[in-house]
Formats: C-alpha cells, sequence, structure tokens
C-alpha cells in the first residue's frame, strides 16, 4: 500500500511498515506541501498538528482510508470523508490513558505550585514556608465532556478519594447509569463548573464547544478553581482566562493546548505564577505510541 505518514509516530511502526509498504514521511507539512506528495498515496496516517483538508483529500484520487492516531478530528475535513466513503479509523484509547493522567499532572502541578517551588530552588531560595498547596482528595473534580478520556480522567478523580460530576451533550438513562457506577454523577454544565474545585476539559473542538469557556463560564466557578484544559486551545477564551487568572476570579490553570500552536507562539498565559504550559503533550508518551504503533500494523494487516 502506499502510506503518507503525515505526523511523527513510533519510529519502530515507521520501519516495518517501510519493509512491506511504499511509505513517505511528510511530518506536520502544510497544505501545499502535502497536496506534492499525496497524488499517488491510498493510506493517510496523522495526528493533530496537520491539516487534512478536503483541498488535499482531492489531490489524492486512490485514497481509500485514514488512520487517526488518535482522537480529535477537528483537523480533518469530516465532510468530505463522508461523501467520498473514506475509511476512517480513530485510534483513541491508548492516549486516552496518558491524558488523563496528564490531567492530573497540571492539576496537582498548579495546586502544588510545582513551579514556583521549582524555580525558586533552582535559584537558591528556599521558600518551604511560602508554598501554599491545596489537596485533590476530598474536593470536587469536574468533568467537562465525560466521553472516553474525560470518563477515564473521572474514574482516576474517584480512585484519589474525589467526588466526581461531569457534563455530556447528549445524555441519556444508558450513559447516566453507565458514568454513576464509575463514581460519576451527571449534572449540567453550569452546575459542574459552580460546584467544582478543578474542573478538567476533555471535549471535541466544533461549532458548540468553541469558547464554551468564556468569560461568562469562568465567572460561575469558585474564585479558588484550578481549570485543566486537556481538549483543544479553541475551547476556552484565553483572554477571558488571562483576566479570571488576574483578577482573582480563577485560582490557577494547566493548559497542554493552546489557541496558538506551533514554534514561536507564545501564550498570553506565559508571563503568570499561577499557570502551568505545556506543548501538547497528552498523547506523547513512549508506551502511547508504541501503543498506537502497534494498532496501526494491526489494522493493516487486516486490510490484506
Amino acid at each position: 500500500m502506499k502510506i503518507l505518514i503525515a505526523s511523527p509516530i513510533y519510529p519502530g511502526t515507521i520501519s516495518e511498515l517501510e519493509q512491506n509498504h511504499d511509505v513517505i514521511c511528510a511530518f506536520n507539512a502544510s497544505v501545499e506541501e502535502l497536496k506534492k506528495v499525496i497524488p499517488d498515496r491510498e493510506l493517510v496516517v496523522f495526528r493533530s498538528g496537520v491539516d487534512i483538508n478536503a483541498e488535499v483529500m482531492a489531490c489524492a484520487p486512490n485514497l481509500r482510508m485514514l488512520i487517526r492516531a488518535g482522537s480529535g478530528l477537528d483537523n480533518i475535513d469530516m465532510n468530505y470523508v463522508r461523501q467520498h466513503e473514506l475509511v476512517l479509523h480513530r485510534i483513541e484509547l491508548p492516549g486516552a490513558k496518558a491524558v488523563a493522567e496528564l490531567a492530573f499532572a497540571l492539576m496537582l502541578g498548579v495546586a502544588r505550585q510545582i513551579r514556583k517551588a521549582d524555580t525558586s530552588l533552582r535559584e537558591g531560595h528556599w521558600i518551604k514556608h511560602e508554598i501554599r498547596g491545596s489537596l485533590l482528595t476530598g474536593k470536587t473534580l469536574g468533568i467537562v465532556g465525560a466521553g472516553n478520556i474525560g470518563s477515564l480522567t473521572g474514574r482516576m478523580g474517584v480512585a484519589w478519594g474525589m467526588d466526581v460530576v461531569g457534563c455530556i451533550e447528549a445524555p441519556t438513562e444508558a450513559r447516566t447509569a453507565e458514568l454513576r457506577e464509575q463514581g460519576i454523577r451527571l449534572v449540567d454544565f453550569e452546575e459542574v463548573l459552580s460546584i467544582s474545585d478543578y474542573v478538567s476539559l476533555h471535549v471535541p473542538l466544533n461549532d458548540s464547544t468553541r469558547r464554551i469557556m468564556d468569560e461568562r463560564a469562568f465567572g460561575l466557578m469558585k474564585p479558588t478553581a484550578i481549570l485543566a484544559n486537556l481538549a483543544r486551545g479553541g475551547v476556552v477564551d484565553e483572554h477571558a482566562l488571562f483576566n479570571a487568572l488576574t483578577n482573582a476570579r480563577l485560582a490557577g490553570a494547566g493548559m497542554d493546548v493552546h489557541e496558538q500552536e506551533g514554534e514561536g507562539k507564545i501564550s498570553p498565559l506565559a508571563g503568570l505564577e499561577n499557570v502551568i504550559l505545556t506543548p501538547h503533550i497528552g498523547a506523547g508518551t513512549i508506551d502511547t505510541q508504541r501503543e498506537i504503533g502497534a494498532t496501526i500494523l494491526e489494522i493493516l494487516q487486516s486490510q490484506e
């Protein structure tokens, strides 16, 4: 099969694919670059950070399959995929585990002021008695988007001894019961924000979720609350978040995704001490990428 790998994946997987397939790697290429390398490709493997739009796919008349090495679909034209009946495989579960764990890393990092403590110690300052951290245990964790990743984050919260509430776009009795069995109580979006000590975002980016966390949403939250965004940058109005953080209307934030991502982009939150910023590394563990790579190989083997 003629394969275009448009995003970095596990190197061992690339080596195995090259043994049996015609493989081109064009990691995070621009639309114009993709249009040059895709014309004879039958399969595209991609992650976030690359634009698989209709213009790109239209340049590949033999394209019949796409593999999203993760969960998000905001960087692919799904109308084109459906209209041309392309096969799309999403490899969601491996990344879910890594993203859920990072959610706790960010919440703990902000709650325990790890960034401030680390920076001060490296500068020779012993500020032990200035650091005032907060527990996660016994607090309320709010999950905005209790899907695969969000519900896993919620189950981890239950294991930490947290009271976990969540919301989903279209709750059914069956899904409500399933989440209840996992220790996650469904409420509406506004209640999640108003009662939670920690809010973790896990929604896809679409018209209904774009900037769902705006000035009004931050106004509903406790001033002592901490926000973690593991969804997509466009879900949060970062200027509204900046105002909330600098006006003592929110205690802190951990952001793995950003409205503007890529080399040279500086977050408007970069100067704030009560914020931890990471460069969209949610699914970026060796274990996760190895597991995703193995699944890619299984998908191709099933096509033979």
